[in-house]
C-alpha cells in the first residue's frame, strides 16, 4: 500500500477537512479527495463521512489511524532527520504584519529554529510583500489580502476577531455598551481615534459590519504598529479596533474595555502565501506546515 496515501489520510483524520489538510501537504484539495477515494477503493470501505463543514471518520477510518498515525510519524521523523544537519539554504525569509509576526508566526516557528532553522522578518504593505516574493527576496508571507494570478499560492492561515477597545475612563463617559447599541456610533463621535493609518482600515471596516456607515472623525493618533495602538489606548489616548489576541490581557486585567460585543463580530482572515511550486522546498514546507499546524489553537 502507498504510504503517500496512508500519510494523506492520517494527515485528513486529524485535519478534519479536506481543505486543511491540502493545505498542511501542500496539495490541492481535488489531489487529497483523490488520495482518499483510492484508498477507500482499496480497502473497500469509506474512511470519512462528508459533511456540511469538514469530514469525521467511520469506525474503520478511526481503528485505521490509531493503528498507522504512530508509525507514519516515526516515518515521517525519519526522513526529516536532515532538518537537523548542516544545510546552507535553510535559511526562511519571512514577511508579514510586525505585530503578527511578533506575537504568532516567530512564537510557532521556535521549535523549527531551534533545530537550526534561520528565519529572517520583514514587513510593508500587501502589494510591496507580493511583489518581494514574486521576486525572490521574501520565502513566505503572510497577509490579510488574497493575492491574484496563478505566480502566488494563498492558503487561509486563520482567523482574527476584531474587538472596539478603549480605556475603562472613555468606557464610562459613554454610559456603556447599552447606550452604545441603542445611538449606534453616533455615541462615538466626539471620542478620539487611535489608528494605524490616516485612512482608519480598522475602525472603517468595523464601522462598516457593526454599524452600516462610515466614521465621520479622523485619526487623532496614527501610528503603524498595532502594539503602539494599544499602548495609546491604555494610556487613554481614546478608542481603536485591534485583534482580539493583541488585546485579550489588557481587557483581562481590565487596562481596557470592549466597548461593544456584536451578535457577529467583525472578522478578517490571514493568509500564508508562497511562490508557486516552492513548497517543494524542505524547510520551506515545514515551517508553511508548522504555521497550519499551530494556527488551529489561534
Amino acid at each position: 500500500m502507498d504510504l503517500a496515501l496512508l500519510r494523506t489520510f492520517v494527515t485528513v483524520h486529524r485535519a478534519g477537512s479536506f481543505t486543511r489538510a491540502a493545505a498542511l501537504l501542500g496539495l490541492s484539495q481535488p489531489a487529497v479527495t483523490g488520495q482518499i477515494r483510492t484508498l477507500e477503493k482499496q480497502l473497500g470501505r469509506p474512511l470519512f463521512l462528508r459533511q456540511a463543514r469538514g469530514v469525521s471518520p467511520t469506525t474503520t477510518g478511526q481503528e485505521l489511524a490509531h493503528k498507522i498515525a504512530p508509525h507514519i510519524d516515526a516515518l515521517l521523523e525519519i526522513t526529516e532527520a536532515d532538518l537537523d544537519g548542516p544545510d546552507p539554504h535553510r535559511t526562511l525569509h519571512l514577511a508579514g504584519p510586525p505585530e503578527f509576526t511578533a506575537l504568532r508566526a516567530l512564537p510557532a516557528l521556535t521549535p523549527l529554529i531551534n533545530k537550526g532553522l534561520a528565519v529572517r522578518t520583514a514587513h510593508g504593505t500587501a502589494e510591496e510583500l507580493f511583489e518581494n516574493l514574486a521576486a525572490g527576496h521574501h520565502d513566505l508571507v503572510i497577509t490579510t489580502s488574497r493575492p491574484r494570478g496563478g505566480l502566488l499560492t494563498a492558503t487561509p492561515l486563520c482567523d482574527e476577531e476584531h474587538v472596539l477597545v478603549a480605556a475603562p475612563r472613555w468606557a464610562a463617559r459613554l454610559g456603556g455598551a447599552a447606550v452604545l447599541r441603542d445611538k449606534g456610533a453616533q455615541a462615538l463621535e466626539n471620542l478620539p481615534v487611535v489608528e494605524v493609518h490616516e485612512s482608519l482600515p480598522l475602525v472603517s471596516r468595523y464601522w462598516a459590519s457593526v454599524f452600516d456607515t462610515k466614521p465621520i472623525a479622523s485619526g487623532s493618533v496614527i501610528t503603524p504598529d498595532l502594539r503602539a495602538v494599544l499602548t495609546c489606548v491604555t494610556a487613554g489616548a481614546g478608542l481603536a479596533v485591534l485583534p482580539r489576541y493583541l488585546c485579550a490581557d489588557a481587557l483581562d486585567t481590565g487596562e481596557v474595555v470592549a466597548l461593544l460585543d456584536p451578535p457577529v463580530p467583525p472578522l478578517r482572515t490571514y493568509f500564508l502565501v508562497v511562490r508557486t511550486g516552492t513548497l517543494a522546498l524542505p524547510h520551506l514546507a515545514r515551517a508553511h506546515e508548522w504555521l497550519l499546524r499551530c494556527a488551529v489553537s489561534w
